[in-house]
């Protein structure tokens, strides 16, 4: 990634979506050549000279202060995850390059006993660049679609935009795919020498114009909790709430688990998932000719 272009395009991004109006500036009448505010304006909100911010929206943050970085976000009425992505893109300009590093995509077996003993929890985990890289059989379940992947391949930003099982699974597929392309700006933000998540953010690129258009907007933004909303193909609809743990002795692994209100279709609906992952891991569990056989007459009926 580009620190600089990053920087660059990430405030001019949030420059051009407020108008003075929202921020209390007064207006002169007359048409403006570009949406949003002027640097003068951002420029005097933030209390810096025209000068010294224009060389910080051209990418030159190493060594801004901290005060001026919250200055600027007051400004551009940034978000929380707005504000830390700034912060994050000032320090990646203030640190020498490195060696390019490769996301972790190996857990530690004591993570796996943890998944696999969530009973009636879907949950997995991903690393920075979004590869799931462990899950307990409901998680696998749950998102059967992208499980079909082979392992090396197996990311959820690649479900999202290459397979078309994500567009019916999701109720809202575009605030699905908003969030993977916010989720990892924010990672590029965090750590602009992660070179799979370089070259993950350069293959969607390539081949996904929905991509392409949504990074090109730099929305960034945190995905901690929530619900999603799911049309899971074998259960029906599935409203889940979703809470993401950061793993502290597994620096850039994060494990999401997924819970149904008690008592709603919807935690009727994961039983039914959880009973029918344990029997198809039963039928993948036993010799190879009692399970063709048995295969054959499920797929009968």
């Amino acid at each position: 990634m580009n620190n600089r272009n990053e920087i660059r395009e990430f405030l001019a991004s949030r420059r051009a979506k407020l108008t003075p109006q929202q921020v209390g500036l007064p207006t002169f009448g007359g048409i403006r050549r570009v949406p949003g505010l002027r640097r003068g304006e951002v420029s005097q909100l933030a209390g810096v000279s025209v000068e010294y911010y224009t060389r910080l929206e051209r990418g030159s943050l190493a060594g801004v202060s901290d005060s001026v970085l919250d200055s600027i976000a007051r400004a551009l009425r940034l978000t929380e995850a707005e504000h830390q992505h700034l912060f994050n893109l000032a320090k990646a300009a203030s640190s020498a390059p490195r060696t390019r590093r490769r996301a972790a995509k190996e857990i530690d077996p004591s993570i796996q006993q943890i998944l696999d003993g969530m009973v009636g929890i879907p949950a997995f985990v991903q690393n920075r660049s979004l590869d799931i890289v462990a899950a307990n059989d409901l998680g696998r379940a749950l998102y059967s679609e992208a499980f079909k992947e082979p392992a090396h391949r197996l990311n959820y930003a690649r479900f999202v935009f290459f397979n078309r099982g994500s567009e019916s699974l999701y109720a809202d597929w575009n605030l699905a795919a908003d969030t993977v392309v916010a989720m990892l700006h924010a990672e590029a933000g965090r750590d602009p020498f992660d070179r799979c998540l370089t070259d993950l953010v350069g293959e969607l690129s390539t081949r996904s114009t929905e991509f392409r258009r949504r990074w090109a907007q730099h929305d960034v933004r945190h995905h901690r909790s929530g619900v999603k909303t799911l049309r899971h193909p074998s259960v029906g609809d599935l409203v889940l709430h979703f809470n993401a743990l950061e793993l502290s002795a597994s620096p850039g692994l994060t494990m999401f688990a997924y819970t149904a209100e008690p008592g709603s279709s919807s935690e009727d609906g994961l039983a039914l998932l959880a009973s029918w992952a344990a029997t198809t891991k039963e039928l993948v569990a036993e010799p190879a000719s009692d399970a063709h056989s048995t295969t054959g007459d499920a797929l009968r009926h």
